[in-house]
């Protein structure tokens, strides 16, 4: 039994301080990520080293458009989550209830830097497809293990965690993407059960680490497709982060409690403009268009990188991260 971390002892109960719901737990109940559980008044992350995936993935797909750009790189993840988006797009393991955890074979940290290690042409790790926070310990030394063999870790995250794990976090986590999913908390509280300040919180506490940072905003039709609150998230990134952060842009598809119809394209080629206005990279997900795809220079309009789905083409990048026409730098980690 691996015994949590940043948890307070409360009148026979116990209140968990990994993220801000900070769930207040009698005996043998979980909270709202349902796998973080009183034990004998101690919190328990009962999905410690039980893998729901994992598998090399082209780093594009995290997604990372500016860190070690047309690599592959292994992908874990777990169960559970601490939000509770009515819009998941991986809800079958997000919300998964931690009964699902019973038939699933247990790695170690070991183990997956192992795996990292052995696959051909791979320099990290990923912690995807649920939410990786709830995975507070095991991501915790699993990268401290994956530093140690040179390999590099990434985060794809809601980032909504509590300001002490995350600044742990930052000492072992070299890249994130933090979804950013709208720019009210009216919507974070009725579609996700969470609050945005602590998210925005979490971004400029990344960007001020120094960490390589990009950010996705799912665009759900009717609910913050706003055009002035849109508006208003990107010059406040452009704003914290600087214009040279990286903004995905993604379409959304019905799924798990929700059945509004998906984003019409002209929506995301409408905020594509908009975001252009503030910030200097800006991409479009789930969708095939050749709007918002291609790295271009800033500086003399060169292509830098092309792609098409997760195919990544170098077209005008030197190893150490400038333009090969202008010289302009354009990322730190080629």
């Amino acid at each position: 039994m691996t015994e949590g971390k940043y948890y307070n002892k409360l009148n026979g109960k116990v209140q968990c301080q990994l993220c801000p719901q900070e769930c207040i737990l009698a005996e043998g109940q979980y909270g709202i990520c349902m796998v973080r559980r009183n034990q004998n008044g101690k919190i328990v992350p009962e999905n410690y080293g039980k893998v729901s995936a994992l598998h090399m993935d082209p780093i594009e797909k995290k997604p990372l458009y500016h860190f070690h750009p047309g690599q592959t790189i292994l992908s874990v993840g777990t169960f559970g989550c601490n939000l509770k988006c009515k819009f998941c797009q991986n809800y079958d393991i997000s919300q998964s209830k931690v009964a699902n955890l019973l038939n699933r074979e247990s790695y170690s940290p070991e183990d997956i830097v192992r795996i990292a290690t052995e696959k051909k042409d791979n320099h990290g790790i990923a912690y995807t497809y649920n939410e990786p926070i709830i995975w507070f310990e095991f991501v915790m030394e699993t990268a401290a293990k994956a530093h140690r063999e040179s390999l590099y870790n990434v985060m794809v995250t809601n980032g909504y965690v509590n300001k002490e794990p995350l600044s742990d976090l930052l000492e072992v986590i070299d890249a994130w993407n933090v979804d950013l999913k709208a720019f009210t908390e009216e919507f974070y509280h009725k579609y996700t059960k969470s609050a945005l300040a602590p998210v925005k919180e979490s971004i400029r506490s990344i960007k001020k680490a120094g960490k390589h940072l990009e950010i996705t905003n799912l665009v759900i039709p009717g609910l913050n497709d706003d055009d002035n609150k849109f508006r208003e998230m990107v010059k406040w990134i452009s704003d914290e982060t600087g214009k040279d952060t990286v903004l995905h842009i993604s379409r959304y598809f019905p799924t798990y409690r929700m059945n509004i119809p998906a984003t019409p394209i002209a929506t995301l080629e409408r905020f594509y403009e908009i975001a252009s206005d503030y910030l200097n990279y800006v991409f479009l997900g789930n969708i095939a268009v050749n709007t918002g795809k291609d790295t271009y220079c800033q500086e003399c309009n060169s292509l830098i990188i092309s792609r098409s789905g997760y195919s990544t083409r170098i077209e005008g990048l030197t190893i150490q991260g400038h333009c090969t026409n202008c010289n302009k730098k354009i990322m730190e980690h080629v």
